[in-house]
């Protein structure tokens, strides 16, 4: 039994004043909230000048993505900024199903050698989840391109009548096994070209069985307008859940984001859609998605062979000229550790090639596996966006092993203090309203019965911070009513549950 003293309560309804309470955890929920003077406790903690919250949900990572779950169990990179709940299985790529390959949508974020894959369904894949244990809780999204790779490799046409229906059949069966729905990266060369019907067609069954969609669009530059219009149209014909993901403003693109924006706001209030966003000026992105759209096709040997070939080489040279070498940084190349943390310019420089020659022979030396930090994102209209009603917050981040070779960017362990703190010294949102955008929210979203509020009965996932200064700091994280995070120090405790998705 554990017992916070004096803490101030911040409820996750946005409505409700942060008050001074007690708060007594019994196993893993809330058992009471009162004044306790008398109370004994196996673990007392004080809790005066500081907030005690829902634990924050993080509806877009990358910790699957990069095998992270495996490698890297604890996830202490979520539990340093206060979250407790992530999900994965965004952008088109998931860990399951898989029909009859291994992990090759996952390569263009990681080493996929590093983990023996002995699953195939969504069921088995969390079942193993479920004996491993994690610091955090995770559910998972079901990715279009993993199954549409399993089912006709790369090849990039549309499916025939009996590959869509072996494909509802996979999906259906594996929503059944506790997917939170589906996505799509229409976004990547893979998906680009994948005609709206057969989109249409595997989201009604995800609105059916009480799911969500999710989608990294189609353009995020000069067709961001159609793909929002796209994606409204499909959310109002399926009626089914729609998240988009990662959802900015480029630069250059500001006038096109604004638009889809208002279309988004706009749209009746009975379709239940929301996008996701980062408090950063930087996206962290595959080095391959700085190819222009041309060259964007296929796989990653077809996208290499344009960088071989003479007559296409000399093409990207020319239109990576438009790149400032200083706003793109290498975050994480496999198998070339020597290279994290370089800007293009300097990698370039070194070389003795110019800055778009230098690209070119990074893309091919990294073998197009590589991330890269660009700064490409107008940050104050993301800041300006963050308090809208259908906004989510998400680090489209990941935990990494300690010892990883990367440049961590700071999406990756700051993202929601870093998120409160704009919107409470900006005065944009009340600290309930913030607390609400970040906890019962997207519980509300996602389904998660008994978690997103303090209240008695709900499941003990708590984050405990002060907020000084206009500083947020997290100083104690309960997952599921045990201490995974202890005066800001990882306890090691791998208490996380495996989420299920539960029909409404």
């Amino acid at each position: 039994m554990t017992l916070i003293k004096g803490v101030k309560i911040v409820d996750g309804t946005g409505k409700k004043e942060p008050y001074q309470a007690d708060l007594l955890i019994n196993a893993n929920k809330i058992a009471a909230i009162g004044k306790f003077p008398n109370k004994k406790a196996d673990i007392v903690i004080d809790g005066l000048g500081l907030y005690v919250a829902p634990g924050f949900i993080d509806v877009n990572t990358d910790s699957d993505h990069h095998l992270s779950l495996f490698t890297n169990p604890v996830q202490q990179d979520f539990l340093i900024q206060g979250v407790t709940t992530i999900f994965g299985g965004l952008c088109g790529s998931s860990l399951a199903p898989l029909i009859y390959g291994g992990l090759e949508s996952v390569r263009k974020w990681t080493d996929i050698t590093q983990v023996n894959v002995n699953w195939r369904t969504v069921g088995e894949f969390l079942k193993i989840l479920d004996n491993l244990g994690l610091g955090i809780n995770f559910g998972t999204f079901i990715g279009h391109s993993t199954i549409r790779r399993g089912l006709i490799g790369d090849e990039p046409r549309d499916l025939s009548i009996d590959e869509l229906n072996k494909f509802k059949s996979v999906l259906k069966e594996n929503l059944g096994e506790g997917a939170f729905g589906f996505s799509t990266g229409l976004g990547y060369a893979l998906s680009r070209r994948v005609p709206y019907n057969e989109i249409r067609e595997l989201a009604k069954l995800v609105g059916k069985a009480g799911g969500i969609y999710a989608t990294h669009l189609r353009n995020e530059r000069e067709g961001l307008l159609s793909s929002v219009e796209e994606t409204l149209k499909l959310a109002k014909e399926t009626q089914t859940k729609v998240i988009i993901n990662h959802f900015k403003p480029i630069v250059g693109f500001e006038k096109e984001y604004l638009k889809g924006l208002e279309l988004i706001h706009e749209i009746n209030s009975e379709v239940d859609i929301h996008f996701d966003n980062y408090p950063f000026a930087e996206s962290v992105v595959t080095i391959h998605s700085l190819l222009p759209d041309w060259a964007q096709v296929g796989n990653l040997e077809i996208m290499l062979s344009y960088l071989r070939n003479e007559m296409t080489r000399g093409r990207l040279v020319e239109e990576f000229g438009r790149f400032n070498g200083n706003e793109i940084k290498i975050a994480q190349a496999v198998g070339r550790d020597y290279l994290v943390g370089k800007t293009l310019r300097e990698f370039s420089e070194n070389q003795g090639l110019s800055v778009a020659e230098g690209l070119i022979k990074l893309m091919l030396l990294t073998g197009l596996r590589a991330l890269v930090i660009y700064k490409n994102i107008n940050y104050d209209l993301v800041v300006q966006n963050l308090e809208r009603d259908r906004a989510f917050i998400a680090s489209n981040g990941a935990s990494l092993p300690p010892g990883f070779k990367i440049f961590k960017h700071e999406r990756f362990y700051n993202t929601f203090p870093k998120f409160l703190e704009i919107v409470l010294q900006r005065k944009s949102l009340s600290l309930p309203q913030a607390i609400e955008k970040i906890t019962s929210a997207p519980a509300k979203k996602f389904n998660l019965k008994n978690r997103g509020f303090v209240k008695e009965e709900s499941i003990a996932d708590l984050c405990v911070f002060s907020f000084k200064s206009g500083r947020v700091r997290v100083e104690h994280v309960f997952v599921n009513g045990r201490l995974a995070l202890r005066d800001r120090e990882i306890t090691g405790e791998r208490n996380g549950a495996i989420l299920r998705n539960v029909k409404a």
